[in-house]
């Protein structure tokens, strides 16, 4: 028999935004097939989250996640990131553990808020602020109120989960987890079915980008180190691979980038800057031949594209990037190329059906 013929770099892009970007299906079974969503607050125009969603779902509108939240099967957790996942996922991270950097004093005041959630029900942060005096702390360079801080920490620690959430803010209560076999065999296929969720969402992977996804999972499961760590350096094993242009890639086995099946279509699409098609930025140069960067952090003198620019796919190329604000009810946008602008009804016809997919995805 043959070897089967490695793909291209092309193949490779356009597998990785056909398998992506699959046909738009229903909120629960779009979520199960990405396996993952990160979530982020910054709302330019909308949140990641439901930006990513709303390339996935048919008619999603902005909030839509967070409104049906309570009746879906998935959970808010940190994974490799913060995000929304299956709960058959969730119960893989636990049990994590509170974090490491809690002395003795903040863990007592922790099983303190612990034992009020189990009490009161579904708890809201100011129902916690009202009955104890923790005070606040400083973190990641800002004023956070102690009480919220533990009960993301329990969160965190898989003791607590969100129910819902009033104004963006979380509601917890207490969850319990079945006991898990800690048996080698058994935290190993844990971090092996954790780092197929991670590399199902983001494949193809050159072998650095999988290696830091590696050690995203390692600081998401911090229990499960070592074993994630030989996961990943058995990749070989686990995962389909070749070597492209000078480069080790990895992706799902039983898949095949090189199949004449992962068509792309000619839609513009304004992508999150957590959007699985351009979420890794080493790739993101590979295919595309720029580097693009989210600037919202970096001072408005020093930016570039924008606090807040969104990738700009048409058909297979990511032409450059789009600055989308709602004013006065209607959406504006101010448009970079990283090379020249495309001529031509095709680019503009497809422009103005994007715009006017976004302008109905932000009217709830």
């Amino acid at each position: 028999m043959s070897r089967r013929k490695d793909p291209s770099l092309q193949q490779l892009r356009r597998y990785a935004i056909a398998r992506s970007l699959f046909k738009a299906t229903s909120l629960p079974r779009a979520i199960a097939r990405l396996g993952f969503v990160q979530a982020d607050p910054m709302r330019a125009p909308a949140r990641a989250q439901d930006l990513i969603l709303a390339q996935r779902v048919k008619n999603y509108r902005a909030g839509e996640l967070e409104r049906r939240y309570p009746r879906l099967a998935i959970e808010e957790a940190f994974f490799i990131n913060y995000g929304f996942l299956p709960r058959e996922t969730l119960a893989l991270l636990h049990p994590r553990g509170t974090p490491h950097a809690w002395n003795a004093g903040m863990k007592a005041r922790a099983e303190e808020v612990l034992a009020f959630v189990r009490r009161h029900g579904r708890t809201h942060p100011k129902d916690v602020q009202t009955n104890f005096d923790h005070g606040r702390i400083k973190r990641w360079g800002g004023d956070l109120s102690a009480s919220t801080h533990l009960l993301e920490g329990l969160h965190y620690g898989g003791l607590l989960r969100v129910t819902r959430r009033e104004a963006g803010t979380r509601v917890y209560q207490t969850i319990e987890h079945a006991v898990q076999d800690e048996s080698p065999e058994a935290r190993l296929a844990r971090a092996g079915r954790l780092l197929d969720v991670a590399v199902r969402l983001y494949a193809p992977l050159p072998a650095a980008s999988l290696n830091y996804l590696s050690r995203l999972l390692r600081d998401g499961v911090p229990h499960l180190a070592a074993e994630a760590r030989q996961v990943q350096e058995d990749a070989k094993s686990r995962y389909a691979h070749a070597q492209v242009h000078g480069l080790l890639w990895y992706w799902p086995r039983g898949e095949n980038p090189a199949a004449v099946r992962h068509a792309v279509d000619d839609r513009v699409r304004f992508l999150s800057p957590f959007d699985p098609v351009v979420w890794d930025r080493r790739r993101f140069r590979l295919f595309w031949g720029w580097e693009y960067k989210l600037e919202a952090y970096v001072p408005a003198h020093k930016r570039r594209m924008g606090h807040y620019a969104m990738p700009m796919l048409w058909g297979e190329q990511v032409l450059g990037w789009a600055n989308l604000k709602v004013i006065a009810g209607r959406l504006q946008h101010e448009l970079g190329f990283a090379g020249p602008r495309p001529r031509g009804r095709a680019f503009h016809r497809a422009l103005d059906e994007a715009l006017q997919q976004m302008q109905e995805f932000l009217e709830r």
